[in-house]
Formats: structure tokens, sequence, C-alpha cells
């Protein structure tokens, strides 16, 4: 944070001080996000894409096309929804599909958006189809129709709204129907980032959070972030508690392991519940095929975090097999769990 903002001191004078108190530290102040383009670490084509339509809907003044972002949790759909609005100076107002009851809580939205101004709606796929249809006439025509009176005396009123901006974000796109997919001008996917820029990442929060790291040490935990820069930054914090009391606050290699093997983060950045998952399907179903369902009973745990939070990661690095008769473990899940393939199979 730079000194030339002032604080207001907590201390018994009472007086405005321009240096950086305790509380400036707290969560609400000190964030993580990049705050632009600039600092914005990966997904070079979204980026790249998102920058030139920016840039030409200045030259033209006109509001973006709206947009879709798709990937698994964490991987910066919201902080880029935030950059947008900051790049095009507009207002940005957020919310999210379960949230969206009923047909008036988006239109009590839409009818207060100004002109250019961002709607950004997490998780997209969770819009109610009552909801949903209200978005077609707002996305495609600016405007909203609301009908008055019931039976023969029904009317209708079509009330036009300023030419606003949406952002939509999706975990999973394909429960998206294709009329409300298909109004949406840009339409990119973030994919899981590489080790190397989860270290720039990693190097860059550990500055914000005033936390000496070693080049190992940065490795060793971009190597257990299953990819993804929000769990990366949980994992700092945690790293940098325990290193704080165990190490001298220098977070190293060894302390990222000793302190992620109290968390139950293995090497490959899998966790419990990860490690639970594909030892149910090689123990209790024989290395599968399996159904969703079945593990999801099996483990106790919903089958939407299954399918959202555990199985990208896992079939990205090839853990996990998606067939048409359910999922199945490979190979290379036997060989890191340490299970003999040939005794399962007996």
């Amino acid at each position: 944070m730079n000194n030339d903002i002032l604080s207001f001191s907590s201390d018994k004078k009472g007086v405005v001080t321009s240096n950086q108190m305790q509380e400036d530290q707290t969560a609400d102040i000190v964030s993580l996000r990049p705050g632009c383009f600039e600092e914005y670490v990966g997904q070079n084509e979204v980026v790249e894409t998102l920058k030139i339509a920016i840039q030409a809907a200045k030259i033209r003044n006109e509001p973006l096309d709206h947009i879709l972002l798709h990937g698994p949790p964490g991987l910066g759909k919201t902080t880029i929804c935030h950059i947008i609005a900051k790049e095009i100076d507009k207002e940005l107002t957020i919310t999210s599909g379960p949230t969206l009851e009923k047909g008036g809580d988006l239109v009590g939205i839409l009818t207060h958006m100004g002109e250019g101004e961002i709607l950004f709606i997490d998780e997209i796929h969770r819009i109610p189809k009552v909801v949903e249809e209200f978005l077609y006439p707002a996305m495609e025509d600016f405007a909203v129709d609301f009908i008055f009176d019931k039976g023969i005396h029904a009317r209708s009123h079509r009330y036009r709204l300023k030419q606003f901006v949406l952002v939509g974000a999706t975990t999973r796109v394909g429960l998206l129907s294709a009329p409300l997919r298909d109004r949406f001008g840009i339409f990119r996917t973030l994919d899981f980032y590489c080790i190397e820029d989860l270290v720039i990442i990693i190097k860059r929060s550990a500055k914000i959070l005033y936390t000496s790291i070693s080049d190992k040490g940065a490795l060793e935990l971009a190597r257990r972030s299953r990819g993804t820069p929000r769990v990366a930054n949980r994992l700092l914090k945690r790293v940098r508690d325990y290193s704080q009391v165990k190490s001298n606050g220098q977070i190293t290699q060894a302390s990222v392991g000793a302190a992620l093997a109290l968390e139950g983060i293995d090497s490959l950045g899998l966790t419990r519940l990860d490690q639970n998952y594909l030892i149910t399907i090689i123990e209790f179903y024989k290395g599968g095929p399996v159904g969703i369902e079945a593990i999801s009973a099996t483990l106790q745990e919903e089958t939407d975090t299954l399918v959202d939070v555990v199985e990208p990661f896992l079939l990205k690095i090839g853990l996990v097999l998606r067939t048409s008769s359910g999922r199945k473990a490979s190979e290379k899940a036997y060989q890191h769990l340490k299970i003999n393939l040939r005794t399962q199979i007996n």
C-alpha cells in the first residue's frame, strides 16, 4: 500500500498519520488479486483477447460484447472481471446464479445498470430457467418485458435498459442452455496454470504478505498447488504460519514440505479427499469403471463437489479416466498411491 494514503491511527492520541498502521493490513485491505492485466500472470490467450476487445470498444466508444468465462474454480475468472471493470473505468455489480431466485431479482439489478456498466454473474449455469428467460431480451435487445394484470386484461410493457455488459463465469459450461450460451460475444476457457507461472504468482503474493520465500520453496509450493492460483495463495498462508513458528519466518523447501504434510497435501498436491476418491475407485470398485453417484455415496460427499472440485485436476494429470461406463483409475494412480495393480486385479 502506498504511504501517501492516510490512515486513522488507533492509538490514544487519535491522530491522522501517513504511516502504515496494523489495521491497514487486515484482510479487507490487503488483497492478492492483481489490479490490472500487466500484473495478471498466465492465461495469455484469454488476456490478449480481452485486451484487444477492450481497446476496440474504446476506439468505437461502444460497450463491450457480453463475455463468458469457463474453467475450474480458482483460476481467476472473478479477478479478470474486476480487471475488465477497472480497464474500462465502469461500475461493477456482482451476483451469482443461485441468488437470483426470481425474475424480479434480476430485473431489479438490470434496471439500475448504467451505460457500459458490468454485471458479473458467477456460477451462471445455476440460474433458474424462469430467470434465464429474462436474460434473453436483456442481452440481445437491452430490454425486459413486464406483464401487467392477468387473463384477458393482461398487458405487456417493454422497459428499455442501458447497454450493460454481462460477464458470466461457470465451472460447467455444458449445463448452460444453447440460447444463453450463444448470446455471449466472447467465450474463453481458462486452463490450469503451469508451474512456472505459479512460481511467479507465489513470489508476488509472498512479497505482498511481507514473507521471505526461497526459490526452491516457491517451486515446491507451486508443484503442490494443483495448477490453481487460489490454492497456491491459500497454501502460501498456511506455510507462512508454519515457517514463522518453526523456521524463523523463512519459507524453504523443507518448511513447505513439513507444513503441507500437516495439511494432508501430498507431493502432487492431492488432498485427503482426492486420495480417498482414488482409493474408493481402486479398493471398493476394483479400479472402475464406476458411476460418480456410487463414488459420491461411498465417500458421503456431494456429487457436485466431486465433479467441480476433485475431478478436473485428477483428469488433467491423468490419474482418473472418464469413460462411457464411468470413472476409472489409471495406472499412474496406482503408482502414485503405491498400490500393486496386479494384486487389485486378482
